[in-house]
């Protein structure tokens, strides 16, 4: 879009919605981020990761109707593919 200069991103997949390793990050966590390699990791340890995310709990969808509740119930993740889910 001409918006950014620099690195920008766009997208992280598995998302935090279902729970992905980005899902742990709190304000003032680090992240590294390798252009070259398209990889984006969470600077915390296993142990602390494996913790944070034994507490989480999905936020329920704004969305509850329409074709947006469709598009999200049926649609999976962008690191499958984003294709529809098989029933």
């Amino acid at each position: 879009s001409g918006a950014t200069v620099g690195p920008c991103i766009g997208h992280v997949s598995p998302e935090a919605a279902e729970g992905g390793p980005i899902a742990a990050l709190r304000e003032g966590d680090k992240i590294q981020i390798d252009v070259p390699a398209r990889k984006l990791d969470v600077e915390l340890s296993e142990e602390k990761l494996r913790s944070r995310l034994a507490g989480w709990k999905p936020k329920e969808p704004k969305i509850s109707k329409g074709y947006l509740r469709r598009y999200r119930s049926l649609v999976q993740s962008a690191d499958r593919g984003g294709t529809f889910r098989n029933p």
